[in-house]
């Protein structure tokens, strides 16, 4: 399974292993006019950043220090909040990153191609089913595009930080491309106009990149 620039750091103090935010491919103002530096500033370094200190802080002391993000959220128990929000915001928030360049939009080629028009029937057949997931998602969370074992793609939503890798939300498969609809990820340049980010984000997506994942993870 392919982990996606999910850093650790190793303490010099203690020892033990934590997570760390993850340093941009991209500067803030990289993405404009699609996504604002001053958005890109509060998401990446305060909100980003926060998820992560309170995911190491979640598993301070325990044998989690020492498991990857994918167990921890495969394992996770549902019912231990800061865990479940604080590693969800972690993992999310890294694909997120991850899959966005300055120079992305237009349409994946190769394998993911051929995966989306074969589940899809056509790449705007995908876009209008994503793009549905992405604007009806009452409240703050996320859409996804997500590969099964079998190759195939489908397209499912998760409120708040939850993700497909968590078991019993209604939502599975291995992620390989997400969306955040938090207002803090659109509302200083779009407002409620949330469709209007999800057209934008079209514009971004590194679709090399996502081919990537989704080859690693067939």
């Amino acid at each position: 399974m392919k982990k996606i620039n999910f850093t650790f750091v190793k303490t010099l103090k203690n020892k033990i292993m934590a997570f760390e935010l993850p340093k941009l491919n991209y500067s803030y103002d990289s993405l404009e006019p699609h996504i604002d530096s001053k958005t890109m500033e509060i998401h990446h370094g305060k909100h980003h950043a926060g998820y992560t200190n309170n995911l190491n802080n979640a598993i301070s002391g325990s044998e989690l220090e020492n498991h990857s993000i994918e167990e921890i959220l495969k394992n996770l128990n549902m019912e231990n909040s800061a865990l479940r929000n604080n590693a969800g915001g972690f993992y999310n928030h890294n694909l997120f990153w991850n899959i966005l360049s300055p120079s992305g939009g237009g349409k994946p080629s190769g394998n993911l191609l051929e995966s989306i028009n074969k589940s899809f029937e056509s790449f705007e057949n995908f876009k209008e089913e994503f793009s549905k997931a992405a604007a009806t998602r009452f409240g703050s969370g996320w859409a996804w595009l997500c590969v099964h074992e079998n190759g195939n793609l489908k397209v499912c939503s998760t409120a708040n930080q939850d993700n497909p890798l968590m078991s019993g939300i209604g939502c599975d498969g291995f992620p390989i491309l997400g969306i955040d609809v938090w207002e803090h990820a659109y509302y200083l340049n779009y407002q409620n106009r949330r469709p209007d980010y999800i057209n934008a984000f079209f514009n971004l997506i590194n679709w090399d990149q996502v081919n990537e994942i989704y080859i690693s993870n067939l």
